[in-house]
């Protein structure tokens, strides 16, 4: 059971005994450009959001930001770390959370490739039903052929068949200040959502 990261307990305890090496506490450069390309106040939800660097950095900017957990730890180092933006994020499952709003960007940093594959499939179908219709899914993705997780490697033709049918990617670019756990294994990549036929 503790080995299940599927369970807010495998989370809560890392979070409560801080060992998150996952955490690189700072924004990492192609956020930090790509936030200059999105449309001002722009609405933006961060899934899975942890200790929340991104979170503050884009609500800082003026986006409408939502940054979400399921472990109250990480949600309370979150809040911690967001101060006067601390009510930008809320303990919530992904899968289940009453969104309200439709998003324009959902931030991928380290989500997918906390999940277990099991849940891959409803992560592909919980994200279109969250973006508005031209939506975008943007942030760092794990490559990875170690079986061992998390983090949960993919391939370029697994995430393609995981996305592919719902999004288009647009953008693909290598990462060059990652931190030691993802150090050459991740990349920047934007998936704008396919209209619905």
């Amino acid at each position: 059971m503790a080995q299940d990261s599927s369970r807010a307990d495998f989370w809560e305890s890392r979070y409560r005994d801080q060992v998150t090496p996952w955490d690189a506490g700072r924004i990492g450069e192609r956020l930090q450009r790509y936030a200059r390309e999105m449309k001002p106040g722009a609405r933006v939800l961060i899934p899975g959001c942890g200790s929340g660097h991104e979170a503050g950095f884009l609500a800082e900017a003026g986006f409408d930001v939502l940054a979400i957990d399921f472990s109250p730890a990480a949600v309370e180092a979150a809040r911690k770390n967001l101060g006067r933006c601390a009510d930008r994020v809320q303990l919530a499952d992904f899968f289940a959370f009453d969104a309200g709003a439709p998003f324009d960007v959902m931030i991928e940093r380290a989500f997918l490739c906390a999940l277990p594959r099991k849940m891959w499939a409803d992560y592909a179908v919980r994200t279109p039903q969250l973006l508005t219709p031209d939506g975008v899914i943007a942030g760092y993705w794990f490559f990875d052929d170690n079986p061992k997780g998390p983090p949960f490697g993919t391939s370029e033709a697994e995430l393609q068949a995981l996305l592919g049918t719902r999004f288009k990617r647009i953008v693909d670019e290598p990462v060059t200040d990652s931190i030691p756990v993802f150090q050459d294994r991740e990349r920047w990549q934007v998936w704008a959502r396919r209209s619905a036929t």
